[in-house]
Formats: structure tokens, C-alpha cells, sequence
């Protein structure tokens, strides 16, 4: 049973791996050509199920279950930005890092060093059997400086409660047990097996 990722995105794809480790497990661009995917939802939940929706179409394949993430940064102190637009706040075309130094120039324009933020990430699982989506979040608070090159995305700036170090500083077996998206993927794991179950067991009859 193939579980195929509906991104692209390297950071993200080494990640899901790594904690689905035990499934076989690929991005979709391995057997199709990569496309745009129009991302007009209002919540990660929506834009993850639009993704993973896409794929599994554009894959033609019932026999593959699709995965897709969508996740993001929330910092309090900017009303809940960049949120479901944490990818592109940068703007179209913006890098990882573009996106990192947009958010410490808004917090210092604020005249802030520190906020209170969260991420989430909303894991969407389609498969013939239907869909379902689940979260997982990690709290903490973003700075203004950027500190440690592990990781990717806003690691460097955020800091996870109970920790003085930013994500960009731990190692990344700390990072796996506080991940808003492991958290997300252990839950995605209980619904890939269980639809892994159905279908072994489809059409079996009970014998008494």
C-alpha cells in the first residue's frame, strides 16, 4: 500500500518521511509531473484537503492512499499572522527565508524582541475509503533574532515552551517529540492502518 505525499516541498518531504519511516512513502512528483495547486481555503484544514484531493486525482491511481500537510506559524502579537499564508508571506515566489525575515521586520516594527505563537499542522488523508484530516499544534514564542541552522521554515526564531533554545538549535530527536507535524502524523498513522486493515480484511467472510 503506497501513502504518496501531495508536495513537493524538501523540508517537508524529508520530515514526513523520517516519521512514517516504517510505510513506503514518496512525493507525488516521483510518478507525475509537479503542478500548481490552488490553495483557496480559509483554514489549514480546507487548504490541506484541497491538496491531497488534487493528487489523489490527478494520480488516477485507487489504490494509493494521498497524504497532505498544511501548516503554519501563528504569532499573537500579529493578530495571528502569517497563518495559512506562512508559505508565501513573503509574498508570490518568496523563499524560506524571505518569509522568516518578513516576520522578524514585522515584530521589530512593532518594537518587539518576543510574542506568544503557535503552529499547526493540519495532516488530510484521502483514499478510496474517503477523507478525514487531523491537527497537531506546538506553543511557544517567535524572536527577533534568528539562532541555529537546523531545520527549516521559522525554526530559527521560534523558541517551544519549556525550552530556552530555538528550533533552529535543538537536534532533531527533540525537535521529532515536540513537532506540531509529528503530533499530526502520529494520528494520520492510526487512519493509515486502519484503512490498511480494511482492505485486507475486504471480502473475507466469517466463518462460524
Amino acid at each position: 500500500m503506497k501513502v504518496v505525499l501531495a508536495t513537493s516541498n524538501k523540508g517537508k518531504v524529508r520530515e514526513i518521511i523520517d516519521l512514517l519511516h516504517d510505510r513506503e512513502v514518496f512525493p507525488y512528483t516521483e510518478v507525475i509531473e509537479g503542478f500548481e495547486i490552488i490553495e483557496d481555503g480559509d483554514t489549514f484544514k480546507e487548504n490541506a484537503l484541497i491538496k491531497a484531493r488534487v493528487v489523489y486525482a490527478a494520480l488516477g491511481d485507487s489504490d494509493v492512499i494521498v497524504i497532505a500537510d498544511d501548516s503554519g506559524i501563528s504569532v499573537d502579537a500579529l493578530e495571528g499572522a502569517p497563518g495559512i499564508y506562512s508559505a508565501r508571506y513573503g509574498g508570490e515566489g518568496a523563499s524560506d527565508r524571505d518569509n522568516l525575515l518578513k516576520l522578524v521586520e514585522a515584530l521589530k516594527e512593532k518594537r518587539l524582541n518576543t510574542s506568544p505563537a503557535h503552529y499547526t499542522a493540519a495532516i488530510a488523508i484521502v483514499s478510496r475509503e474517503g477523507e478525514n484530516c487531523v491537527h497537531g499544534w506546538m506553543h511557544g514564542d517567535v524572536i527577533s533574532e534568528l539562532r541555529g541552522e537546523n531545520g527549516f521554515g521559522y525554526d530559527p526564531i521560534f523558541i517551544p515552551d519549556g525550552y530556552k533554545q530555538t528550533l533552529g538549535e535543538l537536534p532533531n530527536d527533540v525537535k521529532k517529540g515536540l513537532s506540531h507535524r509529528s503530533k499530526a502524523l502520529e494520528l494520520a498513522k492510526i487512519l493509515i492502518d486502519q484503512i490498511k486493515f480494511l482492505r485486507s480484511h475486504a471480502g473475507s467472510a466469517v466463518i462460524r
